[in-house]
C-alpha cells in the first residue's frame, strides 16, 4: 500500500509554490549519513517507497534507514476523455514537496562507504538531483 496520511482536513489541495531553500529538516539529525536534495520538486509516495526498498535491500537488515519526508499533499487529476469543466478531479496520488537542502533519507549504524553506496541507490530512484552528506558533529 502506498504511503498516504490516515486523515486530512481537506481532500484536495492547490498546487502552491516551491520557492526558496529548506529552512528546516536541512541537517542530518537521526543517522550519521544523509541524502540531501539539490532541487525543488514533488517526490511521489511511489518514489519514497522505492528508495526505502532499495536502501533496506542493499543493507541486508544492517543499520537503520530513516525517512525524513512524508507525502502529505494530494495531487488530483481528471479522468481521460473527460470534457472541460465539472469541477476539480479526484485525488490521484500523494506527494511530498521538497526544497533544496532538505534531507530526504538518513542511514545510521553502518560504515561510510556502505552508507554511500546505499544512498546512491536511493538517489537513482529520486526525480531530483541529490548529494551525500555527513553529520556535522557526532554525539
Amino acid at each position: 500500500m502506498a504511503m498516504m496520511p490516515k486523515r486530512v482536513k481537506y481532500r484536495k489541495s492547490q498546487r502552491g509554490k516551491m520557492k526558496g531553500n529548506a529552512c528546516r529538516s536541512n541537517f542530518v539529525a537521526f543517522g550519521e549519513y544523509g541524502l540531501q536534495t539539490l532541487q525543488s520538486s514533488w517526490i511521489t509516495a511511489k518514489n519514497i517507497e522505492a528508495g526505502r526498498v532499495a536502501a533496506t535491500h542493499f543493507l541486508h537488515r544492517e543499520g537503520k534507514v530513516y525517512m525524513r519526508i512524508f507525502p502529505h499533499k494530494p495531487v488530483s487529476s481528471k479522468p481521460l476523455e473527460t470534457r472541460m469543466g465539472k469541477g476539480k478531479g479526484e485525488p490521484d496520488f500523494w506527494v511530498a514537496s521538497v526544497r533544496p537542502g532538505q534531507i530526504m533519507f538518513e542511514i545510521g549504524g553502518v560504515a561510510e562507504n556502505v552508507a554511500k553506496q546505499a544512498l546512491v541507490k536511493v538517489a537513482h530512484k529520486m526525480p531530483v538531483r541529490c548529494r551525500f552528506v555527513k553529520r556535522r558533529h557526532s554525539l
